[in-house]
């Protein structure tokens, strides 16, 4: 598909097998450059075009060193440690970073975003690593690892399989490209890892916001619980846009509900079944901001210099800090560590032992522990997700002998981010399981069509838990399961 010049969430949802420039980011980035490349010819001095880079601003570059000044930046960038970074999450960067180029502001040669685009399109995915990025100057580190292969260094994945990027960009039938001035600068600035994994947890934060509403409204005929916290009138005079949203869809998944029809004895339910409105709704308000956010920044220039040509200005400034990436992070991890707090307390009123369910949700209580030691699981996740759940954006640490003297700390912000959501998936998989043998116990009453359809699919992949049994699989199936889009059972 072609790139369009503004890129939004829900685009990206989709899974873009190949992209190319559009004819109009072709001549904005043409005319970029050749505003550049007449600046270069009158001798001026600009910062990363001709100069040092960091606390080396003030070192003047001879013009016939220009290209292994760039070079020499990537490569000695490449520091990059710790996990590979997944080819899903390196594919994203790869496109936010043409997308980015394709502004017109970076000083950067057609051919270099081009190559970019072949590589997405041919599969070659730059190997990068998690550690590195101080998420203020840019992600120097990571976005280094992803630049090395323009000119046949460092290593992919082609097609799956690893080399080195001369063996790839031979087997491709490609040439390494030599950079020109500001090319390595305009390729190592910006926030694209940041962005990257931001993307990648927005959108399977959405995904999980969606199950965490099936499955909670599965746990509430579970346990026999009301629907009335869930009904209008409570939440018109508290107007919370996804509190809102929250109480209208459980009333929607529990439509036609026999079990809701049932005479209940208690007064009240708990918090973790009366407040899900409050508590999933006010994740959902987390993700809205956090969205907005990312839009801005996926659809902004954030290298530096800036080029540019439309005013006759080059400008060094400071796009390619992470501040608001961290922040919003930090923020997106805390409230979806809830969605999982109040999804493993969900799991604990089931297996409790109360409302006529049996102890631990075993048919057979004693000989059998049934659910016992899952809800220990989801217990040492959500407890795990706490201590990530640590701001990593209230830290910073002096670099490059004090010129870069506060930084974000966004990438750690947003590789735990990721961290959070997988166990999120994780604990609510457990729920699910945990719900779905608490509706089978209450047969022959059935929940709503929507949840007899859930529970119907789940069994075809993991079915009702008579006895003990090696509870392992049957929590990775579950996890698996919420890969799927909550919507299709909506029919």
């Amino acid at each position: 598909m072609e790139l369009p010049e503004h890129i939004s969430l829900d685009l990206l949802k989709n899974n873009i097998e190949t992209i190319e420039l559009s004819v109009h980011a072709f001549n904005k980035i043409t005319q970029n450059r050749d505003y550049l490349d007449d600046k270069l010819k009158h001798g001026k001095t600009f910062y990363g075009i001709n100069t040092g880079f960091g606390s080396l601003c003030n070192v003047r570059i001879n013009d016939h060193e220009l290209e292994e000044l760039q070079e020499n930046l990537v490569c000695s960038h490449a520091c990059g440690m710790g996990d590979e970074v997944p080819d899903e999450i390196v594919r994203l960067m790869l496109l936010l970073k043409i997308h980015g180029l394709s502004r017109g502001y970076s000083g950067v040669r057609t051919e270099i975003v081009q190559r970019l685009v072949d590589f997405y399109n041919k599969d070659i995915i730059p190997i990068i690593y998690e550690l590195g990025s101080l998420g203020a100057s840019g992600d120097l580190a990571p976005l280094a690892h992803l630049s090395l292969p323009l000119f046949g260094k460092g290593w992919v994945h082609c097609k799956g399989e690893k080399m080195t990027a001369a063996a790839a960009l031979q087997k491709a039938g490609m040439q390494p490209i030599a950079l020109a001035a500001k090319e390595g600068l305009a390729l190592l600035n910006g926030t694209q890892f940041m962005s990257a994994y931001l993307t990648w947890s927005l959108l399977t934060a959405k995904r999980l916001l969606e199950w965490a509403d099936v499955i909670g409204a599965m746990s509430v005929d579970a346990f026999v619980a009301k629907d009335e916290p869930f009904k209008h009138a409570i939440h018109r005079v508290r107007p919370h846009k996804g509190q809102v949203t929250t109480a209208r869809r459980l009333l929607e998944l529990l439509a036609g509900s026999e079990i809701q029809q049932l005479h209940k004895e208690q007064v009240q339910d708990p918090y973790s079944i009366r407040c899900m409105p409050q508590v999933h709704g006010a994740t959902k308000d987390v993700a809205d901001t956090v969205t907005n956010v990312l839009d801005i920044e996926i659809n902004s220039v954030t290298d530096n210099p800036i080029v540019f040509h439309d005013d006759d200005e080059i400008m060094s400034g400071g796009n390619f800090h992470g501040q608001t990436l961290a922040l919003h992070a930090d923020f997106l991890a805390i409230a979806m560590a809830e969605l999982g707090n109040i999804s493993e307390r969900r799991t604990y009123l089931l297996v409790s032992g109360q409302r006529g369910l049996p102890a631990f949700l075993a048919p057979n209580a004693g000989l059998n522990s049934g659910f016992m030691i899952a809800q220990y699981t989801a217990a040492a996740i959500v407890s795990q997700n706490k201590q990530y759940c640590t701001p990593a954006s209230v830290d910073s640490i002096v670099s490059s002998n004090g010129q870069e003297d506060h930084v974000s700390m966004g990438a750690n912000a947003v590789t735990k981010l990721r961290r959070v959501i997988q166990n999120v998936q994780r604990v609510l998989g457990i729920e699910l399981l945990s719900a779905a043998q608490a509706l089978d116990l209450r047969r022959p009453y059935k929940s709503s069509p929507v949840i007899e359809r859930v529970c119907e699919a789940l069994r075809k992949e993991a079915g009702f838990m008579q006895q003990d049994e090696v509870l392992h699989d049957r929590l990775i199936s579950a996890e698996r399961f919420l890969d799927n889009d909550p919507g299709k059972f909506f029919f």
